[in-house]
């Protein structure tokens, strides 16, 4: 029988759902900063980074309910991305998942110190005892180091750094590559590595796993570049054609849509190559990474 990744999706979408809006409610002081966490946090979106983690932890465990905690600090930590990304200084986007940007609704500052806060928050969330004391010490400390390396210089933040320093410039595939795997690859990747680490994976599955991650990792951001070239805002939820506006470096502006299309396809393939040791317990990871190829929003 096929699997059906749908109903999978939205299961685990509801899982973390559930798990974020209970994170700050009530709202702690004051009020207008945790009313903009919440907004952005809660504003929609797939939750594929956390259910890349929980369906990793899942191919050695039985459910991923038992890492919701570490899923939704994941989450944080994209939304936080997020908002700094759409800021006026950065992309200037006035729409987000379908609904005005941070910004737009709670002001420059505020959104500023909301990304702030759910960055921070999220590794409070992963190191207190009181929501994951059953996990062993060295197991969260191997978590909170490697959410860390995925978001910071040497992932995400360096990334975002070389996509603005790149703007209205020429550049070759291998700088496209560079901020590809750091600014979208390196959360995917550490969401997916994460999973592993939490259910004990040993070495040879998670470098399989890793694989997999930098696999899809890429081939998201490919396809995002795609789609703001043949998308549709009201599908996409945001504006396009942004990065041609800003000259951004991309693959289909560097290699071309043709070619753009055909890497996607062959990251994807990839992936699938990383899954085979595992069998039919892969399914969930195997199809999201299908539909990471046929997404339009």
């Amino acid at each position: 029988m096929d699997f059906d990744i749908s109903t999978y999706l939205l299961n685990r979408k509801a899982w973390v759902d559930e798990a974020l809006e209970g994170l700050f409610d009530p709202p702690g002081r004051p009020k207008p900063l945790f009313d903009a966490m919440s907004y952005s946090l809660m504003a929609g979106g797939k939750r594929i980074r956390p259910i890349l983690m929980m369906a990793a932890y899942e191919l050695f465990r039985n459910e991923g309910k038992d890492i919701l905690t570490f899923a939704c600090a994941m989450e944080m930590v994209h939304t936080y991305s997020l908002i700094h990304d759409d800021l006026p200084a950065m992309d200037d986007d006035d729409l987000r998942r379908g609904k005005p940007t941070c910004h737009k609704v709670f002001g420059d500052a505020m959104a500023i110190l909301a990304g702030d806060g759910l960055l921070t928050e999220a590794f409070n969330l992963i190191s207190s005892d009181s929501h994951t004391k059953n996990w062993p010490a060295d197991t969260r400390l191997s978590t909170i180091r490697e959410l860390a390396l995925a978001a910071g210089p040497q992932g995400m933040v360096g990334g975002q750094a070389m996509d603005i320093l790149s703007e209205h410039k020429k550049v070759d595939i291998n700088t496209v590559r560079f901020i590809h795997t750091h600014k979208t690859g390196a959360i995917i990747r550490a969401s997916v590595r994460i999973g592993a680490l939490l259910a004990e994976a040993d070495p040879v599955s998670l470098n399989a796993l890793t694989r997999y991650g930098e696999s899809i990792g890429m081939a998201f951001q490919i396809v995002d570049d795609i789609l703001d070239v043949e998308g549709k805002t009201a599908l996409l939820g945001k504006k396009v054609g942004a990065d041609n506006a800003l000259e951004k470096a991309t693959y289909p502006h560097v290699a071309g849509l043709v070619k753009s299309k055909e890497q996607a396809r062959e990251l994807i393939d990839s992936a699938h190559q990383s899954l085979e040791p595992f069998g039919d317990r892969a399914a969930p990871l195997r199809g999201i990474a299908d539909l990471i190829l046929k997404r339009n929003t």
